[in-house]
């Protein structure tokens, strides 16, 4: 009997060694504890249709625009709850010290929620004046807007900026009058915003399409959004489901060629320590993957000039608040890589193919520029010891 228990005794100590080991974590590699693997539902939909990431038409890019404080990091907050996002704290959108500081969006940033079977990338704009140039560059990435107005203050200066800017690339608006909840705000005062709003999309050019735009009526606060106005929804309808039916009805998916090769606009641009710089933009055209040859080109008046090649290391997405590692991505999706040293913000990504640049986003010339010189004044010297300098406005 004392062999037959020795062996029990044997497997039941391996098993309960097996048990336990099974129940260890796994160390991830170095280069992979910042990102996440996607949702386990969408790892069973690529197993069983691998194009079904690349159709363009479950994508939506969409821009939240508006004036500052007028409510679109809290409204960005309230949509990654609706869309099961993990949020952390209040202003999740918010990544840099300074804005967390401040309380305000500095740089552009982009996400991306999943509604009713449809993908929509959606990107945070700053509202100062101070970083227009942010808009202008991911205005061309989208097509549609969301444009927040404050229902007790109206449009305002940078509302008349990001608005003209959209409406010049040809964005599909939606108007969402924020705030309605406050007891200043009724709806006569709403009906006088939309008014407002309709004339300064009359006076900025924009067309008959643009003019159609749908209104709703939002408290980014309480995080609910309706098609009719009301200070206080029914239980069921304190959400932002109107809002989301709204972008996918509204604004169009992107026109997109697969079949054509890789070409991607760089407009962010980031550093991460193990993977060196992050390029962030629209897939033009085509279909890029890990471990694609790509180079870099820039547009110059003599012609394009091919600035680095290499190869894609890793392709990623920002879901909610986390950066997924993917394998592939389409023509109209918005992406970020890694894998290049040298191309920056308005440079193209492509195809060792392809040597055609694409067409960067022109910004507005400074409204003020100041030239700085040594005083040949035969007055220097006379009334100090510091150098002093003049100032030269440009001719207009």
């Amino acid at each position: 009997m004392a062999g037959p228990l020795l062996l029990r005794s044997i497997f039941s100590a391996a098993s309960t060694t097996k048990s336990f080991t099974s129940h260890l974590p796994r160390r991830l590699p170095p280069l992979s504890r910042g990102f996440s693997a996607g949702p386990a539902t969408a790892a069973a939909a690529a197993a069983t249709d691998p194009n079904a990431f690349l159709d363009p038409n479950r994508l939506r890019n969409v821009a939240v625009i508006a004036h500052v404080d007028h409510g679109k990091t809290t409204l960005m907050d309230r949509l990654l709850r609706q869309c099961g996002a993990d949020i952390p704290h209040e202003r999740a959108m918010d990544s840099i010290s300074l804005e967390r500081e401040r309380g305000i969006t500095i740089a552009s940033k982009v996400t991306s929620i999943s509604w009713k079977e449809n993908e929509l990338n959606m990107v945070d704009t700053p509202g100062h004046a101070d970083f227009g140039g942010e808009v202008e560059r991911v205005v061309g990435m989208v097509e549609g807007a969301v444009l927040v107005v404050d229902a007790g203050e109206g449009p305002l200066a940078q509302t008349k900026f990001v608005l003209a800017k959209a409406l010049k690339y040809g964005l599909r608006p939606i108007l969402l009058l924020n705030k309605v909840d406050r007891p200043a705000v009724s709806e006569e005062r709403c009906n006088e915003v939309e008014s407002l709003v309709f004339d300064l999309f009359a006076n900025l050019g924009a067309t008959e399409e643009q003019l159609e735009f749908p209104v709703l009526y939002a408290s980014a606060k309480e995080g609910w959004a309706s098609s009719t106005f009301t200070k206080d929804p029914p239980a069921d309808a304190k959400n932002m489901s109107q809002l989301l039916d709204a972008i996918v009805r509204h604004v169009p998916p992107p026109k997109a060629n697969l079949d054509a090769p890789f070409q991607m606009l760089v407009s962010m641009m980031e550093k991460d320590f193990y993977l060196g710089r992050i390029l962030t933009g629209r897939v033009s055209s085509g279909i890029v993957r890990v471990g694609d040859r790509i180079h870099g080109l820039r547009g110059k008046e003599s012609g394009v000039e091919k600035i680095e090649e290499g190869k894609v290391v890793k392709l990623m997405k920002k879901k909610g608040t986390n950066m997924v590692l993917i394998d592939s991505a389409g023509a109209g999706d918005i992406i970020s890589m890694a894998g290049m040293a040298i191309p920056s913000i308005g440079h193209t990504v492509a195809n060792t193919e392809v040597m055609i640049a694409l067409p960067t986003v022109e910004l507005d010339p400074p409204t003020i520029s100041m030239t700085f010189s040594v005083n040949d004044s035969p007055l220097a010297g006379r009334d100090g010891t510091h150098v002093s300098c003049i100032l030269a406005c440009p001719p207009y």
